[in-house]
């Protein structure tokens, strides 16, 4: 059976870093997000009694399956189906995979949602998110809708995402400046082994709960102002704890820094805008709609920018009848 699926990559406010269960991909803390609408991943699946092997091609380019994580979430889904069957997957991303885009959240929420359904399975918005987190932990928040809350959990079963609300809630918009398609030296996955060799990841963890109430609460009230210190902070002590880290992980680079230093400068003028970062070098500028156009008029002025991408808060993962191949 084939199935396809279309699943948006997100920008956590409040970011989870470490994981209390490498396996099973449990984070150290909660999280909350928001899933992008231009940043995309398409996803065919098809499992078959004629494939002799599993086949990944991602990008145009096939993977070699020593390794691949792909075949390792295809393994959990055939196990799930109770099926035996080889797949053969194709996969498009529409914007740069390794630069801190979280490439891996959209991948993995396609291939859970494409595969699932191609293995027969009919699973609810949890069991997906449960999978999805499973092959990349952040990819549990591409399962539902618009504004996301990845609940922590001690289990499988209780660390899981949830829409906190739709898409069209509040009119913000998340502005990326890709400043190097290069992928990262280091992958978030073995950057967060390091996270214990901070001497702040335990002030930091002492402290989330509060931020994470913080958050939703000025979603609630959509208090932009609030909001937006709120994630530049969460954002520069995250990269705080990978400075610090052992070996130390600098994702950021002068391209990076330069828009961050900007930023203020445009406040400082009037434009209400905050920065935000994964790990990776690419920064998201959140604004309000309204001032969409301003920023980007901005941005193209800047030589480190070599490409901009507009995004407005989108739906989750979701089936789509476009298969690629």
């Amino acid at each position: 059976m084939k199935a396809s699926a279309v699943a948006p990559s997100n920008i956590a406010f409040i970011k989870y870093w470490g994981k209390k269960d490498e396996v099973l991909r449990l984070p150290e803390n909660g999280s909350i997000s928001m899933n992008l609408s231009n940043l995309l991943t398409t996803t065919t699946v098809e499992f078959n009694s004629k494939f002799s092997e599993d086949e990944i091609t991602i990008n145009d380019q096939k993977e070699p399956n020593e390794g691949s994580r792909a075949i390792k979430h295809l393994d959990r889904i055939r196990k799930l189906a109770n099926i035996n069957q080889k797949a053969k997957v194709v996969t498009t991303n529409n914007f740069p995979t390794g630069t801190g885009l979280s490439s891996s959240a959209s991948g993995f929420a396609a291939l859970t949602v494409a595969g699932s359904k191609a293995a027969g399975l009919n699973l609810t918005e949890k069991e997906l998110s449960i999978l999805a987190r499973q092959g990349s932990g952040s990819a549990c928040r591409s399962i539902p809708n618009g504004f996301v809350q990845w609940l922590d959990g001690n289990t499988s079963e209780t660390s899981y995402a949830v829409s906190l609300y739709p898409e069209d809630y509040w009119e913000i918009a998340d502005v990326v400046a890709v400043v190097s398609k290069n992928k990262k030296e280091v992958s978030t996955t073995d950057g967060q082994k390091l996270v214990n060799s901070s001497p702040f990841f335990k002030v930091r963890l002492a402290n989330i709960k509060n931020k994470i109430d913080l958050i939703k609460k000025y979603l609630k009230e959509k208090d932009f102002t609030a909001f937006g210190e709120l994630l530049e902070a969460e954002a520069l002590e995250l990269h705080a704890i990978m400075l610090t880290s052992k070996p130390s992980l600098i994702y950021l680079l002068p391209g990076s820094l330069k828009i961050m230093h900007l930023v203020k400068k445009w406040r400082a003028e009037g434009l209400e805008v905050y920065f935000t970062v994964n790990t990776g070098q690419d920064i998201h500028l959140i604004v309000q709609k309204k001032d969409v156009k301003a920023l980007v008029q901005k941005l193209a002025t800047i030589e480190e920018v070599s490409k901009t991408i507009i995004n407005t808060p989108s739906k989750g993962a979701h089936l789509t009848q476009d298969h690629l191949f």
